[in-house]
């Protein structure tokens, strides 16, 4: 049995920036075992599985030791492979996944992606946060992840995480953040339990950092970088309890997976 599988740079205007995501289009159903496995095997963070299901795909993310709940980046390389390299003729694409329906559309170059806000609260510090980022930060909010708010772009980018520390959050992962030096907030995003020890950009991360950001800074539209050694942009807009996440992204690799 052979399947055709695509890498994909998302969020990334060229080759060997943004995050890179496995895409893996099926006819059916593989075994979760298998689909783990491929996952491990490609080792990055995420790798996505998609089926036609009528007049949408369900979807579903892996990484390297787990299946997620929500993944950006793994949406955006989705859609592209959809979009660029299958030939889908719609402007929208709709994807039922483990968070519900969301649709990526087609906006020139860009593709902007529904998605579920998830405004994070206040919450205490936990020690290991401060132990695994060494350093204190101004406040901590609690979502799915920690959301970690510092004072500088500097400080964001300084930042060497101990993942032994992080490892024993009890949330999926870390998001640190600041206001930005020529965007509206800089993020980085660690989730060493999950087989992440850094995502290069997270695009579910910014389902709670728009909200957050939008609140502070009184605007509806935000620009963002992700400050990993990669990095990459995202286009970030409220619409009520949704987040419109817009980038793009680009093709480097077609593989066929032997089983």
């Amino acid at each position: 049995m052979k399947l055709k599988q695509y890498q994909i740079d998302a969020f990334a205007e060229r080759a060997f920036e943004g995050n890179p995501a496995a895409v893996c289009p099926l006819e059916s159903w593989l075994d979760d075992r298998i689909m783990q496995a491929i996952a491990e095997e490609n080792n990055l963070s995420e790798t996505a599985f998609l089926v036609p299901s009528g007049d949408c795909f369900d979807l579903r993310w892996f990484t390297p030791v787990s299946e997620v709940d929500l993944c950006g980046h793994a949406t955006l390389a989705a859609a592209h492979v959809l979009f660029d390299i299958l030939g889908y003729a719609g402007r929208t694409i709709t994807f039922a996944t483990r968070s519900g329906d969301l649709s990526v559309e087609r906006q020139g170059h860009l593709l902007a992606m529904d998605f579920p806000a998830t405004p994070a609260q206040a919450c205490a510090i936990p020690e290991a946060l401060v132990a695994g980022l060494g350093r204190q930060p101004l406040k901590v909010l609690a979502g799915g992840d920690y959301l970690a708010v510092f004072d500088s772009e500097a400080a964001v980018r300084a930042i060497t995480p101990d993942h032994a520390w992080l490892s024993q959050l009890d949330l999926r992962g870390v998001i640190v953040t600041a206001a930005g030096s020529d965007v509206d907030f800089v993020s980085r995003f660690f989730a060493p339990k999950y087989g992440v020890p850094e995502d290069p950009v997270t695009g579910s991360a910014h389902c709670a950092l728009a909200p957050y950001w939008a609140a502070r800074l009184g605007k509806r539209t935000l620009t963002a970088r992700q400050v990993s050694r990669r990095g990459g942009r995202i286009g970030c807009a409220i619409q009520g309890e949704r987040v419109i996440l817009s980038g793009s992204a680009v093709t480097v690799m077609e593989t066929e997976i032997t089983l």
